[in-house]
């Protein structure tokens, strides 16, 4: 199972996400890695009741991180911004040239 949230592209972030401070897209980028793990467990879950012709694949094993991979890299279920305290919109901040 991976431990390192995959790359998101950020255009799949919501605009007020990729506008907003550094701290607010850590924070969005927690609360997606934490669904990465959610959906990973889940689809872990699934592939057990899927019965024997997916367990016996080889490719099992791949399916739960590759699901999760691909919904997380798409900008994820939708929990992040709640999971990470923001508000249904995060007001921009402007960018100074200086970093934090």
């Amino acid at each position: 199972m991976s431990s390192v949230l995959p790359p998101v592209d950020q255009s799949a972030l919501p605009a007020d996400i990729r506008s907003a401070s550094a701290e607010v897209r850590q924070r969005y980028q927690a609360g997606l890695a934490f669904e990465h793990q959610l959906v990973s467990q889940l689809a872990q879950e699934l592939s057990k009741t899927a019965g024997d012709d997916l367990q016996d694949s080889p490719y099992a094993s791949l399916m739960p991180d590759a699901l999760a991979d691909a919904i997380t890299g798409a900008g994820g279920l939708g929990l992040a911004r709640d999971l990470a305290g923001l508000p249904a919109q995060v007001a921009a901040t402007p960018t100074t040239g200086t970093t934090a």
